[in-house]
């Protein structure tokens, strides 16, 4: 493996672990859980799911700067 490959992997790792932090793959795992669940509800729209998330979060602050 070159030098160049390493660093990209590396690179490609840490942007996934940095949004994974930043909760930028909460959709995906909803998703994921929606399916595995066999939730009888039909999964929500990316953009049902980030409204709802935020309404939540605003309505039960927990730990939040802002």
């Amino acid at each position: 493996m070159s030098a160049a490959v390493a660093v990209g992997q590396g690179v490609r790792s840490f942007v996934r672990f940095f949004r994974d932090v930043m909760g930028e793959d909460a959709y995906r795992k909803y998703a994921d859980f929606h399916a595995a669940s066999g939730c009888a509800s039909p999964l929500m729209s990316e953009k049902e799911f980030w409204r709802d998330k935020m309404d939540r979060q605003d309505a039960n602050p927990q730990g939040r700067c802002c």
